[in-house]
């Protein structure tokens, strides 16, 4: 069984930077895909970034490519996604998804989110 807590949210200007973390309980955390996701008020939840297992290859959403890094931290158990040039739009709960491949269980966990919030 996994799960994972998000942190890191908070208010920040325009133009700005903001690290979110995600922390992972379980095991094999180097085997997990950790995914970032997130839901502004009034939309559907949207794809922000990915890295798959160590060593780990990133893909990103076209909106944030270019601004948004994600990394981890396999002994401390836990994924990152570095926002810079924060806009308006990025505002939202920000989600972690943790997923472990067929061979470990395909376990799953979401986590309850992380508010963001970039003023103009």
């Amino acid at each position: 069984q996994v799960s994972v807590v998000e942190s890191g949210g908070g208010l920040v200007q325009a133009g700005g930077s903001l690290r979110l973390s995600c922390v992972f309980s379980g095991r094999s955390f180097s085997e997990a895909t950790v995914s970032w996701f997130r839901q502004a008020p009034g939309k559907e939840r949207e794809f922000v970034a990915h890295i798959t297992e160590t060593p780990g290859s990133e893909y990103f959403a076209d909106s944030v490519r270019g601004r948004f890094m994600i990394f981890r931290n396999n002994p401390k158990n836990t994924a990152y996604l570095q926002m810079n040039k924060l806009k308006p739009e990025d505002t939202a709960v920000y989600y972690c998804n943790a997923k472990l491949p067929t061979y470990l269980g395909a376990g799953e966990a979401w986590g309850r989110g992380t508010q963001v919030t970039v003023s103009s």
